[in-house]
């Protein structure tokens, strides 16, 4: 059973977001709000979930993407010709051998803003995992008080977010390495951040964001971060659910789709 305390400041943050927060249909990715930023979360596996990110990209015809699954390396590798072959484009990104689902659902993603600038958030495994054991602003660089990541987070907020961390590592991993895990989540939504802030600055907008629905929160993802140093700047983010919500999710938009079909994620983690 989940802590009191987890459970009060699990409803504290989503009851600060209801007002603005929506529940909409697939249809609805066609015809989003204007915005300078739009994060569209994701299930990474899920197809169906691309299959909306990539709707969305084509009606708002971006100026630039920011993909949580790049390098800027890997970016910048991303050329017009690349856009029109999928199978050059993951085998010109080293996908397969990248840890991330079939390109071929992320493909049409690309493809749906063939003039759009292509940016990577994703930073070196050896940074994050230095983030695990120094935290995240030690690892962020000369900015990290800017993005937020030399304040303590609040206690509330640190215990549910330790929890979190241990339910999506199957409760596998020992209790001492759950905050280093959170400083690594913090890291990433920074550098997430960073990456639609220079994209916004180097096109003037709109910028499409396809990152998991973890990073895609506003209460304390990379909406949080991004508004820290994009102030006046409009951004909105979508969550897709794979199942019924309890409670209002930290989006300003969100969606239930169905669930990919897969097996237990927990059995390489606890051998069950």
């Amino acid at each position: 059973m989940r802590h009191v305390a987890r459970i009060a400041a699990l409803a504290a943050a989503l009851t600060a977001h209801a007002a603005g927060a929506e529940e909409i249909g697939s249809a609805a990715f066609s015809s989003l709000p204007a915005a300078d930023v739009v994060v569209l979360g994701e299930t990474h596996d899920n197809p169906d979930q691309h299959a909306n990110q990539a709707a969305a990209v084509r009606a708002l015809a971006p100026k630039a993407l920011v993909f949580e699954m790049l390098t800027p390396d890997q970016a910048a590798k991303v050329t017009p010709g690349l856009r029109l072959d999928g199978v050059a484009l993951g085998q010109a990104l080293g996908w397969e051998a990248s840890g991330w689902p079939d390109f071929a659902m992320y493909f049409p993603i690309f493809s749906a803003a063939p003039e759009a600038r292509v940016y990577g958030a994703a930073l070196p495994r050896d940074e994050v995992r230095r983030a695990v054991t120094e935290g995240a602003a030690a690892v962020f660089g000369a900015d990290a008080a800017t993005y937020g990541l030399t304040d303590p987070l609040p206690e509330a907020e640190r215990e549910e977010r330790i929890n979190d961390q241990r339910e999506a590592h199957c409760n596998a991993l020992p209790d001492h390495l759950l905050p280093g895990m959170v400083e690594a989540q913090r890291l990433r939504d920074a550098a997430l951040a960073r990456a639609a802030r220079q994209a916004l600055d180097d096109t003037g907008g709109p910028v499409a964001v396809i990152a998991g629905n973890g990073h895609a929160r506003t209460d304390w993802g990379l909406p949080a971060a991004f508004a820290r140093v994009a102030e006046g700047a409009r951004l909105i983010s979508v969550g897709q659910l794979e199942g019924a919500a309890t409670g209002t999710p930290p989006y300003d938009y969100w969606l239930v789709t169905g669930a990919a079909e897969r097996g237990d994620p927990c059995t390489a983690l606890t051998g069950g």
